[in-house]
């Protein structure tokens, strides 16, 4: 029986699954970290604690697992997208990584489109120049770090930091290089022409691969510090957005994902580039060569209900679900903007906030409860508006994250979307598909369907639509539409006004440590 392994290097947590090639877990372990946020808007990492906290799972994994090292055939990873890892000459982090959720680069963003112009951007990058990506964020450290940016030997994304500790070689693959907006992503190499018109040295950048390939094996070092075997095979891996969609068995074109993570997306497997005119959704390079993911992205998603959740003290998550059960769709006529920290699909803005619209005397906690949830899934069903402008429909359509866990939360969702909605047996499916991919790699398995086929299963209830229920939210969907087209200039005024006031806390910060 071979053991395959799977890392995923979250924003808030890192976690390790070891399954074998049946799909049954024999071991799930996580590490939780706070990241740091030393100015309003900054979010950065010393990217030795995502190493100290794979350690620490990695043992404990292989200790509860039962399993002996020389067993594990194959190690993966799925890493948080777009980050900036600056290494110097001895491969040594320059500074704390900084993450995708940083606002500091508004300026270099804007540099960048007038650098290149909105069809330059389109047609080079295939995506909106927005904070938070790798280029921007290294453009920012050159223009507000010179001495630290003299030091930069070679840059990486999150993910490949730890595949660099484990096998002692740099490398990416092409799902996350291509979602630092300095990747070529119809040809799968780094961009030439970007990085010339930005004067940044090709020999930064690591090679890239598929994200099946074998990258080596398991270092001497890396060995003693984890309880791997030196013969375990390390597996290119790939972005969180992928490993989710094979976590999910999503891996046939018009597959489709919809996320409840501390952000939220809706993810397509497509076969063919698609150049978004508008420049509000995201496209990178899929799992292998030929294949790409659209998808729409909302920045505060369960993050959301958790920020909410703060603020009334509540942890019982069956208490909240049934609470919200018991409220009508619409919630009383209360509408939620889930704008907390800006957001991307569709309106593209670092500079929005949120807004509860409709209270009235009648109002209660539930009733503003359910409408955190119903505004997520509203943002969320503008993504997969978006995509089906783009030409792409879900042929099936899977929940994942915190909010396939709740009963009222995923029924709603599906009388939003006016879908039915699978959901996976298996709860944490980013680290589930980086196991998966392991097994392709190590040769474990053929190619990556059949991968799916042994480990992926579904549960027995399919959430159907209520069409009354539909119809209700096609309304208050207009209307939470025509509440932004109304108010948007002025949520994005205060945002504004709000900082420079100094008024601003450190939203994510408080949020974790209140969780």
């Amino acid at each position: 029986m071979a053991y395959l392994m799977g890392i995923d290097l979250g924003t808030s947590s890192l976690k390790t699954v070891i399954i074998d090639e049946t799909g049954h877990v024999m071991a799930l372990k996580s590490a939780d970290y706070q990241f740091d946020s030393p100015h309003p808007g900054y979010a950065e990492q010393d990217p030795e604690v995502w190493w100290k906290a794979c350690c620490q799972t990695v043992n404990a994994a292989i200790s509860a697992g039962g399993v002996s090292a020389a067993e594990i055939s194959g190690v993966s990873f799925s890493g948080q997208m777009h980050g900036l890892v600056a290494l110097d000459k001895t491969l040594r982090p320059v500074r704390p990584a900084i993450l995708h959720c940083d606002a500091r680069s508004d300026q270099q963003v804007e540099q960048l489109r007038e650098r290149f112009g909105e069809e330059a951007v389109r047609s080079l990058m295939m995506n909106p120049v927005y904070t938070g990506f790798l280029l921007p964020s290294l453009l920012w450290i050159r223009e507000n770090e010179p001495r630290n940016f003299e030091k930069i030997h070679r840059v990486c994304l999150p993910k490949d930091y730890l595949k660099l500790k484990l096998s002692g070689e740099l490398s990416s693959d092409f799902s996350d290089a291509s979602a630092t907006l300095a990747f070529d992503i119809i040809n799968c190499r780094w961009s030439e022409e970007i990085l010339m018109k930005n004067d940044l040295p090709k020999a930064f950048f690591p090679s890239c691969y598929p994200t099946t390939a074998n990258t080596g094996t398991v270092c001497q070092a890396a060995a003693a510090a984890t309880g791997l075997s030196e013969k375990t095979a390390v597996i290119a891996g790939g972005a969180d957005q992928v490993m989710q969609g094979i976590g999910n068995g999503m891996v046939e074109t018009s597959d489709a994902t919809v996320n409840i993570g501390s952000s939220g997306q809706v993810c397509f497997q497509i076969d063919r580039p698609v150049l978004n005119p508008a420049l509000n959704t995201n496209m990178f390079c899929g799992y292998q060569p030929g294949r790409w993911i659209l998808y729409g992205a909302t920045m505060s998603a369960g993050l959301s209900l958790k920020w909410w959740n703060s603020i009334l003290s509540e942890t019982d998550y069956q208490d909240i679900n049934a609470r919200v059960s018991a409220i009508r769709p619409g919630s009383g006529g209360v509408i939620f903007l889930p704008y907390l920290n800006g957001e991307r699909t569709p309106h593209l803005n670092p500079n929005l906030s949120g807004v509860f619209f409709g209270v009235n005397a009648a109002t209660t906690r539930s009733h503003l409860t359910r409408a955190v949830m119903e505004g997520v899934a509203f943002s969320l069903m503008q993504c997969i508006e978006i995509c089906g402008e783009l030409g792409f429909t879900a042929k099936t359509l899977v929940a994942s994250g915190g909010g396939a866990r709740s009963r009222p939360w995923l029924q709603l969702q599906a009388d939003i979307y006016h879908a039915p909605l699978k959901t996976a047996v298996n709860e944490e499916q980013a680290s589930l598909g980086a196991a998966i991919t392991a097994g392709v790699g190590a040769g474990v398995f053929a190619d990556m369907k059949e991968a799916c086929r042994a480990v992926v299963r579904y549960q027995d209830e399919i959430i159907e639509p209520n069409p009354k229920n539909h119809a209700v939210y096609d309304t208050y969907y207009r209307l939470y539409k025509d509440i932004f087209a109304a108010c948007g200039g002025v949520l994005e005024r205060l945002t504004v006004v709000g900082r420079k006031e100094g008024s601003e806390t450190d939203f994510f910060q408080s949020v974790t440590e209140a969780g």
